[in-house]
């Protein structure tokens, strides 16, 4: 591996200008397909082989006209010093804000609050519902501002007014923080490199190979479906690797170049450093393609897609890395060592570091397992779910309109459960219904059940049933798994068969699902190790890079920032929204249901710890090689 990566190398320096005009036709390529491409789509998100996502197909053949997936706003008000929402001045304002939020042309109905179900026993806090005709990712800056406009003319009419929903959730789009992540990288690296030029090379390659993966992920993304949070991933993780690969090869050439001359030094930087990069990305594309195991499509498609923009990281570091260090062989040196100043490598923290553990060994592998395993602590008690409005500050509108909910109307009012009832085999339906709902009614744990909706055969019905806890107790989970279990008795009884679904049903199936892949997905990390062991002819050093790694991922399940970067993306298309009559359920206080698989993907750091075999083996002192010739 090392002597062929050492001759593309070479021949990358050599043949540097042909190089770099293949990966600008890539490039250009790859804008051309973009470009002519229908771009990411707004795909319906689907997780087969859970019943809340069975629940949600069963919807979606037995009421066509509803649209499940549609956007939806609730707006809650508070009378002012404790009066009434039904006082005439109240809802005459009410009214106007209503009025001014149904301007839009993408609102398809309002309800209004109305006492007995929309507003509270005392009548001091209400809501009301908005429906949109389009999903919450087409939704409009102008209807999202006619409803920010709505809430500000409640306020001015002396009602507490907030409001919540998936339609004030915008779609996923480009941010600044790359820039800035871009910016830290550039000073970093020129810290580090000690010349503008070494700096801006690994800058440069990676955010060419970026712009290839991204534009190549954005050109098949409708042919296979992907929407845009895949482009996403594989932008941060392209680059990512694209300057950790490159800046490996330009450190190792800035190293050779002590002692050789630049071609050579280019040829076995690449062979070097280049091998450290070939198994840290192949390790990194198995790990991101073994996403594939845990079921769910939309994660799957980001896995694939960030492992085919590693990929072009990899190429990028082994092709145009070397053919750019031909264009500017000394230029990419650091001032000291094109002075001459600078003999040998510049690494006294690194060199004190390697002394002290291997002077003390067991004491550092004893304080770092010691450390580790205090931060994967909280993991033991991790709940699996769907952060909601219940975790978001209290600045923001959404947290403000779920509390006042939760207290004037029970903690289960933002996590209703909706129960599909498949009445065609019954001799009655609108009987059976009624004896599924009375017994459902009846059930420890739930609050209220709605009246029976029918779609227009007659034959299926919608429940739903209020729990008396909040979505993320785990009181409801368990009400869920008890409400399942009693279904055999009452389809043998009522001869009717129902399924639940919902977010907060969804998200305990998603959370189950999950659960159930990561043995499976243990095989990801087996087949690294395998890798490594191949490699290094070692069992030892495979094992010591991969345990880490394991008290690595427990402990970033319970961080809420990767939980966030891996969150399954696109709308949560098992759950019929508002405007269908079933009120979208937060599950909050929990991690990411995709956090687990998802950050088990993220085996860059895994063989970190084997980067020195990238490097040529040390020669033997001469008076052990004469000691051994004799």
């Amino acid at each position: 591996m090392a002597g062929l990566l050492d001759r593309l190398g070479r021949f990358s320096f050599r043949r540097r200008w042909s190089v770099a005009v293949i990966w600008l036709l890539v490039l250009a390529g790859a804008v051309t397909a973009a470009v002519t491409s229908e771009g990411p789509v707004n795909t319906r998100a689907t997780i087969p082989g859970i019943e809340s996502q069975d629940a949600f197909d069963l919807l979606a053949e037995r009421f066509p006209d509803t649209p499940s997936d549609s956007a939806s706003a609730t707006l809650v008000f508070v009378a002012p010093d404790g009066g009434q929402l039904e006082t005439p001045a109240n809802q005459a304002a009410i009214e106007a804000v209503l009025a001014t939020a149904a301007e839009s042309p993408q609102v398809s109905r309002v309800v209004p609050p109305s006492a007995g179900t929309s507003i509270n026993a005392d009548g001091s806090n209400g809501f009301a519902s908005v429906s949109y005709e389009v999903p919450s990712a087409e939704v409009t800056d102008e209807s999202r501002a006619l409803l920010e406009e709505a809430v500000e003319q409640a306020r001015d009419g002396g009602l507490t007014a907030e409001m919540r929903g998936s339609a004030l959730k915008s779609p996923t789009k480009m941010s600044a923080t790359e820039l800035i992540g871009v910016a830290v990288a550039a000073l970093v690296l020129l810290l580090t490199f000690g010349s503008l030029v070494a700096a801006g090379l690994p800058l440069l390659t990676a955010i060419i190979g970026v712009a290839i993966s991204f534009l190549g992920v954005w050109a098949v993304a409708g042919p296979l479906g992907m929407a845009i949070t895949s482009g996403m991933l594989a932008l941060m993780l392209g680059l990512a690797v694209g300057i950790d690969y490159a800046m490996f090869v330009v450190s190792r050439y800035q190293e050779e170049r002590l002692t050789h001359d630049a071609e050579t030094a280019a040829g076995r930087a690449v062979g070097t450093a280049g091998s450290a990069v070939v198994f840290a990305g192949t390790t990194v594309v198995i790990a991101l393609a073994g996403l594939a195991v845990v079921g769910i499509p939309s994660l799957m498609k980001m896995g694939l897609a960030a492992a085919g923009a590693v990929v072009v990281a990899v190429l990028v570091a082994l092709t145009l890395v070397p053919a750019l260090l031909g264009m500017f062989p000394n230029r990419v040196r650091s001032r000291s060592q094109r002075r001459g100043t600078r003999t040998s490598p510049r690494v006294p923290v690194a060199r004190g570091w390697m002394r002290l553990v291997r002077r003390r060994p067991l004491l550092v592998t004893i304080a770092g397992v010691a450390v580790l395993v205090a931060v994967a602590v909280p993991a033991l008690s991790l709940q699996l779910g769907t952060p909601g409005d219940a975790s978001l500050p209290t600045t923001d509108t959404e947290r403000r309109a779920y509390d006042p909910r939760a207290e004037a109307f029970g903690p289960g009012s933002n996590g209703p459960l909706t129960v599909v009832v498949d009445a065609r085999a019954a001799a009655d339906p609108e009987t059976a219904v009624a004896s599924v709902a009375d017994e459902i009614a009846a059930t420890d744990g739930v609050a209220s059940v709605s009246t029976p909706t029918f779609n227009a055969q007659g034959d299926t019905a919608i429940l739903t049933a209020v729990p008396t806890t909040g979505p993320t107790d785990e009181r409801t989970e368990a009400l869920v798994n008890t409400l399942r279990d009693a279904r055999p008795a009452v389809e043998r009884d009522q001869g009717v068969s129902y399924e639940i679904t919902g977010t907060t049903a969804l998200d305990i199936d998603m959370a189950q699902k999950t659960q159930s892949a990561l043995a499976t997905y243990a095989l990801v990390v087996g087949l690294a190790v395998l890798l490594l062991l191949v490699v290094f002819c070692s069992i030892w050093v495979p094992i010591k890079a991969a345990w880490p790694w394991r008290l690595r991922r427990a402990r970033r399940g319970d961080n809420g920032d990767r939980g966030q970067r891996c969150a399954v993306p696109g709308r949560r298309g098992g759950v019929p929204r508002q405007g269908s009559g079933v009120s979208p359920v937060i599950r909050t206080g929990h991690r990411e249901s995709a956090v687990r698989p998802g950050c088990g993907a993220d085996l860059r750091g895994l063989p970190a710890a084997t980067r020195p075999a990238g490097r040529r083996r040390p020669q033997r002192p001469a008076t052990r090689r004469r000691r051994r010739g004799r």
